[in-house]
C-alpha cells in the first residue's frame, strides 16, 4: 500500500541554520532516501521550495483567485513529501520515524486512496 509521508516543519534559511547544519541535513536526507530506494519501496521523493515561492489558487464562484504564498497559517510549513509502497501502516511508520525531519518538526503519514497511471484510476 502507497503512503505519503509529509514533511511539516519551520522553515528556517541557510544563514539561520549554517552551513555545518545544512550539510548535515542534506547528506541524512540523502542517506534517507537511498535506504528507501534500496530497500525498492521509494515512489518518488520531492524536497518544497520555501513557502514564499508558492502560489494558491482558487476559483470561487467562477471567478480565479490566485495568491502569493501558502494558505496555512502556521510557523511550520509543508517541506516535502515522500511516497513509499509499503506493506502497510506499521511499515510506514517505521520509515517515518527514520525520516530526518522526525528530529526537528511533524510527519504526516497518510495512506493513499487511489492513483492515476496509465490513463486509469487505481485504488490503492
Amino acid at each position: 500500500m502507497r503512503y505519503t509521508l509529509l514533511l511539516h516543519y519551520l522553515e528556517l534559511t541557510e544563514a539561520e541554520l549554517g552551513e555545518e547544519a545544512m550539510e548535515a541535513g542534506k547528506a541524512a536526507f540523502h542517506a534517507y532516501a537511498e535506504a528507501l530506494d534500496r530497500e525498492g519501496i521509494l515512489v518518488s521523493a520531492e524536497v518544497l521550495q520555501p513557502s514564499p515561492a508558492t502560489t494558491t489558487l482558487r476559483v470561487r464562484n467562477g471567478r480565479l483567485q490566485i495568491e502569493d504564498g501558502p494558505f496555512a497559517d502556521t510557523k511550520e510549513q509543508l517541506g516535502g513529501s515522500f511516497v513509499i509502497d509499503v506493506p502497510d501502516l506499521d511499515a510506514a511508520l517505521a520509515w517515518a520515524e527514520k525520516c530526518p525531519a522526525a528530529e526537528w518538526g511533524a510527519i504526516e503519514v497518510r495512506p493513499s486512496a487511489v492513483r492515476f497511471e496509465a490513463g486509469t484510476w487505481i485504488p490503492a
